[in-house]
């Protein structure tokens, strides 16, 4: 974590619990990010907290600090049931909720707490064995959590802090009845701490804040630009034919350590992939339908070097910290500005510097406009020359799809179904 990315308060002056302090000192955290800094006395005063900070400032090391320490101090009830947790904590992505697990249990590592994690696409009976052997400390994505809610695995009545991340992101994929709904289920507003960051503190997100909280005090971190101040920022103007050779072209001449490239649609993805697997790029493919172990399987491949470049749908946009991340590229652009300044916020985390790379190419274009209006800024825009145009050597091949005069068995086709059906009829899965 970069010092220029702190503020001179140390985490030793909010006299935490000793076992806290350890797990924070193990990870190397001494000062704080400047949402710690202003939220953190106000939640351990319990008094509810709505954060709004930039992605990549510290928000999960905010509210867990807060969250840990709180427990700690306020015993639970004599009364409370095995399966009841005190904490509950959603995520709007499974791959933010595996993110603020893995936090929660370096920071808490000395403390007796227990931590649980649920999301949908695996792990179904696992998790739900977990939720029945008791946890203090829930996290999840709103599907998973409300199906072993109404199977009555657990409870909400014994919760002491309710915290919801990336509210924003909530209500952009369907969740705040979701959400309404687990929170009628726990105590009253003013029998808990509660505490919800978001990207921004818009109207329905104040809204759902002041509905279902306790009078929060806000807390803004407002930079300049909506955008990492340490990001750098470049956007080029190819022709659609030229995407490809200048994509080799600039990874040639800026060698990325560690790079995510996003595209908009699973197939240009698996085309992508294959160009560059053909002119040796070592790279993964992240979409929406990788099966959950399969995703983290490539992550964990991505974080420990095995692949020097990540080729992701926005799936991967929110929720992942993968440190040193050198270089995103927009291979297409996203539609909106609030999805092109998560995107980049995949690098410069925690105040490093990063360098995101936007290709406004003959399709895409026409988003850079609105994308440029809602970050508030002109993005630096950069010459396609001729040296940076690399040719390429061929893709691979990629399987053959079947067409329609080869059709699937039959038998397969109709398992399938019926296991969807039965899926789909008592639980979300997906979340």
């Amino acid at each position: 974590m970069s010092n220029r990315h702190l503020t001179q308060t140390r985490f030793t002056e909010f006299n935490l619990n000793a076992d806290l302090l350890k797990g924070l000192n193990e990870i190397g955290f001494e000062f704080c990010t400047p949402i710690q800094a202003q939220s953190i006395p106000i939640t351990i005063a319990d008094k509810d907290v709505a954060g709004e900070a930039q992605t990549g400032t510290g928000k999960t090391a905010a509210f867990m600090v807060a969250c840990i320490q709180h427990l700690l101090s306020h015993p639970a009830s004599n009364t409370r049931k095995k399966n009841q947790p005190r904490t509950l904590i959603v995520a709007p992505t499974r791959e933010l909720a595996i993110q603020i697990h893995k936090d929660s249990i370096a920071i808490g590592k000395y403390t007796p707490l227990k931590f649980g994690l649920v999301y949908g696409g695996t792990g179904y009976e696992k998790q739900r064995q977990q939720l029945a052997a008791g946890i203090d400390i829930l996290i999840g994505t709103p599907g998973r959590i409300i199906d072993y809610y109404k199977q009555h695995i657990f409870d909400l009545k014994a919760i002491q802090v309710l915290i919801l991340d990336e509210a924003d992101r909530m209500f952009d994929l369907g969740f705040i009845n979701d959400i309404r709904y687990l929170i009628r289920g726990c105590p009253p507003a003013d029998k808990r701490l509660s505490m919800l960051f978001s990207a921004t503190l818009s109207h329905r997100v104040a809204e759902l804040a002041y509905d279902h909280m306790n009078s929060p005090e806000e807390v803004k971190i407002i930079s300049e630009h909506k955008t990492a101040d340490k990001v750098k920022q470049q956007i080029y103007y190819p022709s659609n034919n030229e995407k490809i050779p200048l994509l080799l072209g600039l990874m040639k001449k800026f060698k990325p350590s560690r790079s995510i490239i996003f595209i908009n649609t699973k197939r240009t993805a698996e085309n992508l992939q294959a160009w560059l697997k053909g002119n040796n790029q070592k790279s993964a493919l992240l979409s929406g339908d990788v099966p959950q172990r399969k995703r983290q399987s490539l992550l964990q491949g991505f974080q420990d070097g095995e692949y020097q470049t990540l080729v992701a749908t926005d799936v991967a946009a929110r929720g992942l910290h993968i440190p040193e991340v050198s270089h995103v590229f927009n291979f297409d652009l996203p539609q909106s500005g609030e999805d092109y300044v998560h995107r980049i916020g995949r690098t410069g985390r925690a105040g490093a510097s990063g360098t995101a790379i936007s290709f406004a190419c003959e399709d895409y274009a026409h988003y850079i406009v609105d994308i440029e209006e809602y970050i508030g800024q002109k993005i630096n825009n950069q010459p396609v020359t001729a040296e940076l145009l690399l040719k390429p050597e061929p893709p691979v091949k990629r399987p053959h799809r079947s067409r329609s005069g080869h059709k699937p068995n039959q038998a397969h086709r109709q398992q399938n179904r019926q296991h969807s059906h039965r899926s789909n009829k008592n639980r979300k899965t997906q979340n």
